[in-house]
This record gives structure tokens, C-alpha cells and sequence, in this order.
């Protein structure tokens, strides 16, 4: 995401390397290679103008200090005006209503069903919401079905009326029924449009005209580019949409839909989908984006998403194993699990400062733990909770189920070791007085002695 952009960027800002001063001139050149990424990444080429008329504007009227190199200024110049670009901050979701009623709408193909399922899942897990899914595209029967089989998979409930003709009964249907059961929240998961469908486009008009919705949210594929930002155009002329869910942005996608939807269609982009799981789903940070954009990463984010899988008894629980040396290879796969919800692994590099460039050109398969996880899927529960067991033999039954070689399966128990060993150090009486000694230093006056 945004890789080709943020290359582009920073060799633009290469231009002001060595300079003392910023000058019209060395602005201007900087300026006109930002440009040119930005239309290559498919921004709206009047956004890209006037964004870079702004940048120009401000950069100019900048008294550089000594201690800040003209580069550095222009980096942050442009940096906060991608922020600005994108809508400055997050816009929250209106949950006011009871219940609170949200309408999605969309192209065939953009994710409309899938996302509906995303959001009832995060509402549920982050807002502690009880929402109800109601299927009301009765034009695509496969489609009531598909969010059916999303309601459980998320554990939320779906209303829905098999045979159906009419979504407008169904989604009242759908209110009335989260009025009587307490509900917090109904997703009304609308038909998607082919290209831009005026039967379909009058249908959900009439569906939003009956029953008043708190959201109106237009999901929309991130990889379109333009045709993204034509069709949000399109739909918020019709229906007055209150915000954007982009999708695959995780893809391979120019990301210039993200920069121009904003400016364009004057609606905040509310979430991003990051991947196919259902709990890859996060609401739209401008100001972090710009921050991966130019290459700073995006640690925030990546801590929210650690903590979102983080459960504190079981960290309690893990840390009393690990401190008794009895961390085993089920606590492992456990781990693994964890890592594995947070979310495509290249997409969770490129939010750690530095790494995401490091890595740009390194294939990093999302399959990596199969191998690990058929292996200790080998095992035999003793085994599992008893690894100093696991001999030569063992070793030679265990690659055989896993059908991985003996190679593999002695580096995967070797590197398991030395995590367990390495553990245990961190955790034991000596390392935590260290720690607690140097966290005393800190605050000491003049903080940490040198030598």
C-alpha cells in the first residue's frame, strides 16, 4: 500500500537535500516530482494541484530554523497537508440512535457483504454493541445466504426472510425485531449496483427514505483508483452518504482514491479494510496514513491491534508458566493464533518506523506459520505439554504427520528452546530487579549514569 508514492515522495525530497534555504526555485522543482507522484499514485489531478499549490504557499512563508534542515521542513509541511487532505482526523460513527440504524451501500463486487459482517464484528468486540445483521438484497438470494454464514462466523445474529421480494419490509421487518430483542445496532446490508444501476439506485433510496438511517455508508474498492472516488461522487449526489469504507487497501493498490475522496465528495473516509479476516477492519487515521505514506510507520495502530488481541489473564496465566519454565508448545500455537488475527504480517511490518522499507521487496508468505503449526498439530498431547520429551523418533513421527523433513522440524523445536530459554531470563528475579534498577535510574536527576 502506497509503496510506489512513498519512493517517489522521499526522492522528491531529495531535491532540498544540501540546500540551505528554502527558494521559490528549489520549491517549484521539489513540488512539481510531487505532483507527478501523485497523479501516478491516481489522485484527482485537481487535488493534486491545489495540494500542491498549498504546500508551496506554506513553505514559502516558513522561516526555516537553524536546526531544521529545509528538507526536514518541507517533509512536515507536506506531511500535515496529506493529514489535512484526507479529512485532518478520524470521524466517529453516530451510535446515538436506539436502535442506531446503518445502511451500507455499494458497486458489485466492492465488499458491501463482507464489510457489513466486519462492522457488526468490531461494534461488537470494540463499541461492546449488540448489533443485528439484516440481509435485505433480495435482488442476489446468494447474498442473504453469504451474510447468514458471515453472521455466524462473527457471532452475531441475521435477520432475514427467505424468498423475500421486498428489502424495504424486510429492513423495517429487521428494526422492529431489534426494538423487541434489544439490539443495539441494525446493519441493513443492501443490493450492490452494477455500474451505476438507476432501478437499484431508486430501490435504495426508497429503502433509506423508510428507515431513516443513523449511517449511510458507501463501501468502495480501494483499487478502482478513480473510479472509486467517481462513484462516491455518484452515490452521495443520490443518497447524501454520511461517510466511506475503503476496501483492499491492503492490496496492491496506488492509494489515490484514499487521497482524493475527502476533497472530492466532501465525506470522511470512516474505515479501512486491511485484509481478508473479519477482524481486519480499522477506522481511518489521516493523520497515521500520511505518517506510512512518508515512510514513519504507523506504531499506533499497531500497538491498537496487539491490543485488541490481548487477553490479561491469560497474559497472568503465560507469565507464571514461563517464570516455572513450563511454557509448552501448546501456549505456542496459542501465540501464533494471536499474531495471526492481528493481520496480514507485510501489512503489520510496514507500521514499525524503518521496517516496511527494509522489507519492500522481500516476499513475506502470510502461510509461514503452516509448517509450525502442522507440526505441532503432529504431536501427541503429552508431547505438546511435555517438548524436553520429544527425541530422535519422536522427531522422525512428528515430521512424517507434518509432512515436513526432520531438518525442519529439528530447527523449529532448537529456535522453540531458545525462545523458552530466553523467556525464562526475561522473567526471572535477577532480570526484574534490573529492570526496576534502571527504570529508578531513569527518573533519577540527570537520568541514566554514562561511561
Amino acid at each position: 500500500m502506497f509503496e510506489n508514492l512513498s519512493e517517489r515522495l522521499e526522492r522528491s525530497f531529495k531535491i532540498l537535500k544540501g540546500e540551505g534555504k528554502i527558494t521559490e526555485i528549489n520549491v517549484a522543482e521539489t513540488l512539481k516530482d510531487v505532483r507527478k507522484a501523485l497523479l501516478e499514485a491516481d489522485v484527482n489531478y485537481k487535488v493534486a494541484k491545489t495540494f500542491t499549490d498549498t504546500v508551496k504557499q506554506k513553505a514559502l512563508g516558513q522561516n526555516v530554523l537553524t536546526a531544521v534542515k529545509p528538507g526536514q521542513m518541507m517533509v512536515k509541511i507536506v506531511h500535515d497537508e496529506l493529514a489535512e487532505l484526507m479529512g485532518g482526523q478520524a470521524t466517529e460513527l453516530n451510535l446515538a440512535g436506539r436502535p442506531t440504524v446503518i445502511l451500507m451501500a455499494g458497486l458489485n463486487g466492492a465488499g458491501k457483504t463482507t464489510m457489513s459482517g466486519k462492522l457488526a464484528l468490531r461494534l461488537k468486540t470494540q463499541n461492546h454493541k449488540k448489533p443485528l445483521l439484516a440481509a435485505c438484497d433480495t435482488f442476489r438470494p446468494a447474498a442473504m445466504e453469504q451474510l447468514r454464514v458471515l453472521a455466524e462466523q462473527v457471532g452475531v445474529p441475521c435477520y432475514l426472510e427467505e424468498g423475500a421480494t421486498d428489502p424495504i419490509a424486510v429492513a423495517q421487518h429487521a428494526i422492529q425485531e431489534a426494538k423487541a430483542k434489544s439490539y443495539d445496532v441494525v446493519i441493513v446490508d443492501t443490493a450492490g449496483r452494477q455500474s451505476i444501476d438507476e432501478e437499484l439506485m431508486q430501490q435504495i433510496e426508497q429503502i433509506k427514505a423508510a428507515v431513516n438511517p443513523h449511517e449511510t455508508l458507501l463501501v468502495v474498492d480501494a483499487m478502482t483508483g478513480q473510479d472509486a472516488v467517481n462513484t462516491a461522487k455518484t452515490f452521495n449526489e443520490r443518497l447524501e452518504i454520511d461517510g466511506v469504507i475503503l476496501t483492499k487497501l491492503d492490496g496492491d493498490t496506488r492509494g489515490g482514491a484514499a487521497l482524493s475522496i475527502r476533497t472530492v465528495v466532501d465525506k470522511p473516509i470512516k474505515f479501512v479494510g486491511t485484509g481478508e479476516k473479519m477482524e481486519a477492519l480499522d477506522v481511518f487515521h489521516p493523520e497515521r496514513m500520511a505518517d506510512r505514506i512518508l515512510g514513519m510507520g504507523d506504531i499506533v495502530s499497531f500497538v491498537e491491534r496487539a491490543q485488541q488481541q490481548f487477553d490479561e489473564e491469560e497474559a497472568k496465566r503465560l507469565e507464571k508458566k514461563i517464570a516455572k519454565n513450563k511454557f509448552d508448545y501448546n501456549d505456542f500455537l496459542g501465540q501464533i493464533g494471536q499474531i495471526k488475527k492481528m493481520g496480514n504480517i507485510k501489512d503489520l511490518a510496514s507500521m514499525i518506523p524503518g521496517v516496511g522499507k527494509a522489507l519492500k521487496d522481500v516476499d513475506i508468505d502470510d502461510n509461514a506459520f503452516k509448517s509450525v503449526e502442522a507440526m505441532i498439530g503432529s504431536m501427541t498431547p503429552y508431547e505438546r505439554e511435555h517438548p524436553e520429551c520429544i527425541n530422535m523418533s519422536r522427531k522422525q513421527r512428528i515430521a512424517k504427520g507434518a509432512g515436513v523433513s526432520i531438518d525442519e522440524v529439528n530447527r523449529i523445536t532448537k529456535q522453540f528452546e531458545q525462545m523458552r530459554k530466553m523467556m525464562r531470563q526475561m522473567t526471572s528475579p535477577k532480570m526484574a530487579q534490573a529492570m526496576a534498577q534502571m527504570q529508578r535510574m531513569k527518573g533519577m536527576k540527570g537520568g541514566m549514569p554514562r561511561f
